[in-house]
């Protein structure tokens, strides 16, 4: 596939792209999302993509998600976290750790844990699981989500109008990140494990 059918398929698909990107990240799925977002204002500073179009599908992804997730984690409870959860990075430590930082002030936890991966995930299904009242967990999460995703998008947009980047490679660009991202997501997978399991040999 060249540069031009690469673009042509960004242009027709790019949005839905967006949107399935930042919904995947936020339900626990690993997306580099902030690369994405930054990458998304180099498109939107060429051309390529529309800043309205582009920012709609960002914040219907990224909100979508996390009311997803608080469903699953209202209706299905804690049983299917506890049982599924590793599937998409919800590890006891993590799961510990978050119920900690959600209890002390749930409301700026949905709204600031966009900024920590790990954090993002895991508060929408705590969130259902505790009970969260519905209507407060929608509007923090939709203040959490906007600016969480505006400025990465801008960064990227203003960045393009002051240093040159060649739009034909950004898509290629987006590919290496994503590469890099997956290949970091199984390191840090594997170092997990084996700390776990040095410790469960230390421990006999």
């Amino acid at each position: 596939m060249n540069i031009d059918q690469l673009m042509h398929y960004l242009s027709l698909y790019g949005y839905v792209i967006l949107f399935i990107c930042l919904f995947f990240g936020i339900v626990g799925i690993p997306a580099p999302e902030e690369s994405l977002l930054f990458l998304t204002g180099v498109l939107i500073s060429y051309g390529k993509l529309s800043m309205a179009h582009s920012l709609i599908f960002i914040e219907l992804g990224a909100f979508i998600g996390m009311i997803v997730a608080y469903l699953l984690g209202k209706y299905l409870g804690a049983p299917f976290i506890n049982r599924f959860g590793k599937y998409i990075g919800l590890n006891p430590e993590r799961w510990a750790k978050i119920e900690n930082k959600y209890n002390k002030n749930a409301y700026r936890t949905i709204t600031f844990g966009f900024y920590l991966p790990g954090m993002r995930q895991i508060s929408p299904y705590f969130a259902g699981i505790t009970n969260t009242p519905l209507k407060p967990f929608i509007l923090f999460s939709l203040i959490g989500s906007i600016i969480w995703t505006m400025p990465f998008v801008l960064l990227g947009y203003f960045t393009a109008n002051t240093i040159y980047i060649n739009p034909d490679y950004v898509p290629y660009l987006g590919i290496i990140l994503f590469i890099l991202f997956i290949v970091y997501y199984i390191v840090k997978k594997i170092i997990g494990r084996s700390k776990k399991n040095k410790s469960s040999n230390n421990s006999d």
